[in-house]
């Protein structure tokens, strides 16, 4: 595939998505409001550009990973922004967790310039995205899906196409709701293990071959017990797809009890350890109210700096 790929934010994730676009092979040109989060990729030979406008006029397909819809607006139809540098016949692939409404509107101004959008959010942790085994969400036009299919299997292990614009955001908003409603059920566990004695490296074990397991468990438990709390993704993320499922909940007429709770449960900890704490602290808030700490030894680091 010999298409010019531009990717605009090198954060926690996109910078992992990035190299492997770059791994398969990719001619790729970055962009991030931060220069020095781009350097490992530009010493592996992507380009760098000094605005989205800059970038999006010299490739075909710009992709977009960013933290917040202000944040994709300002980048998509700011001053130099991308719809203002991508040719007529050029794609908009917007890979961060947006509000599908923006999006939409995003997509409608980009279509009168000819530039077709696809929204391809992506679910299963930073550390998967490191091994290029992401779940990787797609919705849009199907036509142009398919001749994204190898940068989307570039970057992911698992690629769904859901369909219509739209689709992607909720169903990611879903799977993140979930997640973070797993994380406290995950905490509040441990520490039940903690508090009846149990050996928590052995409860780890039992709740991960029990009808009790989950993906998070997995995963987040063990950067719980070994007091790193790195899953790579901050308490502002968190709240923001907190909030995004309860606006869906609202408009689709479903009570979100649970998550409604989950919700309040990670402001409180935002107010408490800040925004850019890891969101796997969430279950801190425990520890601190019962000055019980969830340590057990030998649990490594899960996240690849790679």
């Amino acid at each position: 595939m010999t298409k010019k790929i531009g990717f605009i934010g090198i954060g926690n994730l996109g910078a992992h998505l990035a190299h492997s676009l770059l791994r398969a092979g990719f001619s790729l040109t970055v962009h991030d409001l931060n220069r020095a989060a781009a350097e490992t990729l530009l010493a592996a030979g992507a380009r760098w550009a000094n605005t989205p406008q800059e970038l999006a006029a010299g490739v075909d397909t710009v992709i977009t990973c960013l933290p917040s819809p202000a944040a994709v607006t300002r980048v998509v139809a700011g001053e130099n922004g991308i719809l203002s540098g991508l040719r007529s016949g050029g794609v908009w692939i917007d890979m961060s967790t947006n509000d599908f409404h923006e999006l939409q509107r995003l997509a409608a101004l980009a279509a009168a310039r000819g530039i077709a959008c696809l929204e391809s959010p992506v679910t299963g942790g930073v550390h998967r995205a490191a091994a290029g085994q992401i779940t990787v969400i797609v919705a849009g036009e199907q036509a142009v899906f398919a001749d994204h299919l190898p940068v989307f299997e570039a970057m992911g292990g698992r690629v769904f196409y859901m369909g219509g614009l739209g689709k992607a955001s909720v169903i990611k908003v879903i799977t993140n709701m979930l997640a973070f409603v797993h994380l406290v059920a995950a905490g509040e566990a441990l520490m039940l293990a903690k508090r009846g004695g149990i050996d928590l490296t052995q409860a780890f074990e039992v709740i991960k071959a029990s009808s009790g397991n989950s993906f998070v468990h997995e995963t987040e438990s063990q950067v719980i017990l070994n007091g790193s709390y790195n899953i790579g993704f901050t308490m502002d993320l968190a709240c923001k797809d907190l909030h995004f499922a309860h606006e869906l909940g609202r408009e689709f007429g479903v009570p979100l009890e649970v998550a409604g709770l989950v919700e309040q449960t990670f402001i409180r900890a935002r107010s408490q350890y800040g925004g850019q704490a890891w969101s796997s602290q969430v279950v801190k808030l425990l520890e601190d109210a019962l000055s019980t700490d969830l340590r057990a030894p030998g649990f490594p680091e899960i996240l690849s700096a790679g």
